[in-house]
């Protein structure tokens, strides 16, 4: 099968940061290569890759945004691809990328116990590599044309939901996470009154729809740089849209001075806000556009940043992080998938494998929200 397949190489991660802005696709450490196709291990299955999304991690791993201190916990070279819509015996399925103790022939750690497998011990233990899928050297991910799988990590998509929104259901999970962690109480959630969402990706995106769809009526801000991103906001039930948190706050009513160095900061500003554009710029904006008590909740990958941590402990503010799922959100949102009509409005027609360069170039010069690869196998 022909996959695309990530080498490291340290030259070529210093020239993607340095260089990576300019050339988007020149420097990524990325080869189309033939690789056999992989055989299940006892107990596995083996399923078609119909379409595989780019994710916000994939870039970072690309383009050298990635914190050297997490690459323990993945193995290279490997192919890339965690977004995963396969098709099994005729049936379409989201597969759930996490290989956790059970995978790894291990006894269940107390994360895994509970369900909670994003969080598992032994991500770099047992009998295989270590990372999931799409960050594996031993198992393929979904830049090629099969993937192998526990059955259990098979979720089957409902009957009329559209491909291009069936492959959501891994960052729509992510997002479930993390709201999740940020607004629930009890058997149901507790909405702050206002949240701001800055970053109008992929995962900004999927955040504001399912806020709405899990019943928040409350005021739903969102900060988008781009006009598609601003449109789909709209569309999705945003109260407003903003090209940045300044113009937010200024909107919101908070109430802006000026330090002696630096930009403005604020008091009073929204209850809580997710930060989901995973820059540095993003990271210090999140942190002075929330409310004194507020809550933070990080859904961006930001990496290695240097970042004023003066508001964290000046307003009191409450920060979640949040990274995979545990097992009951990916069948969750799956669940969920048939009700977020228009969801597949943020993926783009599918390129081809053989077309890398120009996903990534689309993707980095903000011509899609979310780029996918359809194999070029029969």
């Amino acid at each position: 099968m022909k996959a695309l397949t990530y080498y490291p190489s340290i030259p070529r991660f210093l020239a993607a940061r340095a260089l990576g802005k300019r050339f988007p696709s020149s420097w990524a450490p990325l080869r189309l290569v033939e690789l056999p196709e992989p055989e299940p291990p006892p107990g596995w299955v083996r399923a078609r890759v119909r379409l595989a999304g780019i994710c916000g991690s994939d870039l970072a791993l690309l383009f050298g945004k990635n914190s050297p201190r997490l690459s323990p916990f993945f193995s290279f070279p490997a192919v890339l691809g965690h977004e995963i819509l396969a098709e099994l015996e005729g049936s379409r399925v989201a597969v759930n990328p996490l290989l956790a103790c059970a995978e790894r022939g291990l006894e269940p750690c107390p994360a895994c116990a509970r369900g909670e497998e994003g969080l598992c011990q032994n991500v770099a233990e047992g009998s295989l590599a270590a990372g999931m899928l799409g960050y594996n050297r031993d198992l393929p991910g979904g830049w090629g044309g099969w993937i192998v799988a526990q059955p259990e990590r098979l979720h089957l998509i409902p009957d009329g939901v559209p491909d291009q929104r069936a492959v959501l259901a891994e960052p729509l999970a992510v997002a479930l996470r993390g709201l999740r962690r940020a607004f629930a109480k009890g058997d149901g959630y507790g909405f702050p009154g206002s949240v701001l969402i800055i970053g109008a990706g992929t995962i900004g995106l999927l955040s504001l729809a399912l806020l709405r769809a899990l019943g928040y009526r409350g005021r739903l801000d969102v900060v988008a740089r781009h006009r598609m991103q601003a449109d789909l906001a709209r569309k999705l039930g945003a109260s407003g849209v903003f090209a940045s948190s300044r113009n937010a706050l200024e909107n919101i009513g908070a109430k802006e001075y000026k330090p002696i160095l630096g930009p403005p900061v604020y008091r009073g500003g929204y209850e809580a806000v997710i930060e989901a554009a995973g820059s540095p710029s993003s990271l210090e904006a999140a942190s002075w556009a929330t409310r004194e008590g507020g809550t933070v909740l990080l859904l961006g990958a930001a990496g290695e940043v240097r970042h004023d941590f003066s508001p964290h402990w000046f307003s009191e503010l409450t920060w979640k992080g949040s990274y995979t799922y545990g097992r009951a959100d990916f069948a969750y949102a799956v669940g969920m998938l048939p009700e977020l009509n228009g969801l597949e409005e943020l993926v783009a027609p599918p390129f081809s494998l053989p077309a890398w360069r120009h996903a990534l170039a689309a993707i980095r010069q903000r011509r899609v929200v979310k780029a996918v690869f359809t194999p070029s196998n029969p």
